[in-house]
């Protein structure tokens, strides 16, 4: 007889296959109009538009399949990423906005900068699941 665990991770496999799909298109495309923008179209801005257009698409897409796996998991598994959620988001809206305040009143040298913002969602996201896996241990 199959172990609840192990019938939740064989059943959550194709979905959480499909979303490392989906995820490593959308990092695909962001590296294409990032880098064909400067080196294959030069900096043509109807091929950009079009570029980022398509990349917008595809991280629906990635929306779309996470809110299907965030279906499929089981009420712990879910509990323990809403929660990374939440306190990512929290993070995003207090530290983003905290950043570009200290960017505005030239209280730094330097451009706030969005990727260091999506940085800061990543590894916050990364230690609330974690944490929550451990904490539930």
């Amino acid at each position: 007889m199959k172990t609840q665990k192990h019938s939740g991770i064989s059943k959550n496999k194709p979905i959480t296959f499909h979303l490392g799909l989906w995820t490593f298109a959308w990092v695909l495309s962001i590296a294409f109009v990032t880098f064909g923008s400067k080196y294959l179209w030069e900096f043509n801005p109807t091929i950009t538009v079009i570029m980022i257009l398509i990349s917008s698409l595809v991280g629906i897409g990635v929306i779309i399949t996470n809110r299907k796996y965030i279906k499929q998991i089981d009420e712990l598994q879910r509990k323990i990423l809403l929660d990374a959620m939440g306190v990512s988001l929290g993070v995003a809206v207090i530290g983003g906005i905290s950043y570009s305040m200290l960017d505005t009143t030239n209280v730094i040298d330097f451009d706030a900068e969005i990727s260091h913002l999506v940085i800061l969602i990543g590894l916050t996201y990364l230690a609330g699941v974690l944490i929550g896996n451990a904490r539930y241990k």
